[in-house]
């Protein structure tokens, strides 16, 4: 059965995929595809993690902005892969433990989860948008190697938080891009080794004004790499709405 990594790199724009040379260097050596996506509207962070990890709009899922605590519809991704009897974890942004697990988000209670019974069973969660991206490849290589999961996910906030601060004409958010470039360098060949398929994605773009609530290609615009042999046959998407659902059928959950 192929098992999958699902790399969210939240709020790395189109036009900043000119600073991922490892992932271009992929693309090159026919190890990976790669695409653009237009992100869903509004181009938030909560409503479109709602989108890719249902297929559901943000419309559709009544989730359009990043104060609404309720839970991701299901089925969805995590949900999905529990019911199929598969081993699930996460290294992310507290919103997903929200979306997917329990709210509201009690770091002493949920930060660290191990629980069979939950859609993520096993994960890692912090609550600030300048934990430190190697740190947070750490979390998901340790979740990796201790429950070697079939669905991880692993969302780092460092682009989108270089973002926020300097925006993304500023050489801060570009070398936060560099460096997620980096990390991917460093752990994506090991899980490709460990059998793994990769995906890596964003949520949405980022303008020079340090937002990304728009309705400009700035905003809007996202890359998407698809690694691995098991990718080889699989279509690239055309819309977030279809991410869901890829990762489904990589899984092999009908």
């Amino acid at each position: 059965m192929t098992r999958l990594v699902f790399v969210l790199l939240d709020g790395l724009a189109a036009t900043a995929s000119p600073c991922m040379g490892y992932m271009q260097s992929l693309v090159d050596a026919g190890t990976a595809r790669c695409t653009e996506l237009t992100a869903e509207l509004p181009p938030l962070s909560r409503p479109i993690y709602a989108t890719l990890l249902s297929g559901k709009r943000p419309a559709e899922s009544g989730i359009t902005h990043n104060d609404d605590t309720r839970p991701c519809p299901e089925p969805h991704i995590f949900s999905r892969a529990r019911a199929a009897g598969l081993v699930t974890a996460a290294a992310a942004y507290h919103w997903m433990s929200e979306l997917c697990n329990a709210r509201p988000f009690d770091a002493a209670r949920d930060r660290h989860t191990d629980n069979a019974a939950l859609p993520i069973a096993h994960g890692h969660f912090y609550c600030t948008d300048a934990y430190p991206d190697n740190e947070l490849f750490h979390d998901a290589a340790s979740l990796q190697l201790r429950h070697n999961p079939h669905l991880l996910l692993v969302h780092s906030m460092g682009i989108d938080n270089a973002g926020h601060l300097y925006g993304a004409a500023s050489r801060e958010y570009r070398n936060a891009a560099r460096r997620a470039d980096g990390l991917l360098a460093r752990w994506l060949p090991r899980w490709m080794e460990a059998g793994y398929a990769v995906l890596v994605t964003s949520d949405h773009g980022m303008d020079a004004d340090g937002s990304h609530n728009d309705t400009n290609d700035a905003c809007r615009r996202v890359p998407l790499w698809l690694a691995g042999e098991a990718m080889n046959s699989t279509p690239l998407p055309q819309d977030q709405t279809q991410i869901a659902d890829l990762v489904c059928s990589v899984l092999g959950i009908a």
